[in-house]
């Protein structure tokens, strides 16, 4: 039995990655202590957010976590079927 459809793991894959990018966005961001509302700024605003690279490392960091996620639900280890979770006599 397929634990894991394909579709299954694009969701799974797209919660990661959208749960990632909230964790890495804050990281190596500096505010712009002097921001002019006139010229477009805002105090508090990155100077340089660095998106791209963020978003690479988001994809990246997605991929390793779905990969530990595909391998505990592919496991027996972690099944209602078998092992410590089973219920007994079924």
């Amino acid at each position: 039995m397929q634990a894991m459809t394909i579709f299954t793991g694009i969701i799974v894959y797209l919660l990661i990655w959208w749960t990632a990018l909230f964790c890495v966005l804050p990281i190596g961001t500096r505010p712009d202590a002097e921001g002019d509302p006139a010229a477009g700024g805002w105090r508090g605003a990155p100077v340089a957010a660095n998106l791209g690279w963020k978003v690479l490392g988001t994809t990246v960091l997605s991929a390793v976590l779905w990969l530990g996620v595909w391998l505990m639900v592919e496991s027996e280890w972690l099944s209602f079927r078998t092992g410590i979770l089973a219920r007994p006599g079924q």
